[in-house]
């Protein structure tokens, strides 16, 4: 007699508290001992549905765009605005233009390519990384409160490239949503 959490099958284990399932009967190849497996012509469909169709090549086709996740847009803003906030220091003493060109590029960027459920990232993680590159890039005089006073300044100073930027991701992130909600309606 056998327990009811116990297989008879070589190779599996017993999962307690879970009844064992029972193979069905083995099917035979012998065209002697009965049916076997069926042909699609003998299952009445007739001609055989066409093979699926192979991956496209590289160039072959329309293709999606890579999408981000919501890590990878704030790493993607972060990474830009940073590189271009250096660079603006080290070429032109901190003027702010490179630095704001780059931002706005990443927000648009990432506004785009960011995936459906991670919208929300876009115009969230802009401004923050605005204010972690003028924090890490801008010098204040000495110590904590220098930096912050430092940090304060800078965004009132680039609050253009700032908003510009903030506002671009925003748009773009609320005009996709709306578009999947109505394509999500219709299908």
């Amino acid at each position: 007699m056998s327990d009811a959490r116990t297989t008879d099958r070589p190779g599996s284990a017993a999962v307690p508290g879970r009844a064992a399932a029972v193979p069905g009967p083995a099917r035979s190849h012998d065209p002697e001992a009965g049916p076997g497996p069926r042909t699609p012509e003998q299952r009445g469909g007739g001609a055989r549905r066409p093979a699926a169709r192979p991956a496209q090549r590289a160039g072959a086709g329309p293709r999606t765009p890579h999408r981000l996740t919501a890590v990878g847009g704030a790493v993607v803003t972060l990474g830009a605005t940073f590189l271009g906030g250096a660079l603006d220091f080290w070429l032109f003493g901190g003027s702010g233009i490179v630095m704001g060109l780059a931002y706005v590029a990443a927000c648009f960027q990432v506004a785009v390519r960011v995936r459906p459920a991670d919208l929300a990232v876009a115009p969230i993680s802009g401004p923050i990384a605005f204010a972690i590159t003028l924090l890490v890039l801008g010098g204040g005089p000495g110590g904590f409160v220098g930096r912050i006073v430092s940090l304060a300044t800078g965004l009132a100073l680039q609050a253009g490239w700032l908003f510009t930027g903030t506002a671009i991701s925003a748009v773009i992130a609320l005009a996709r949503h709306i578009a999947l909600g109505r394509a999500r309606r219709r299908g």
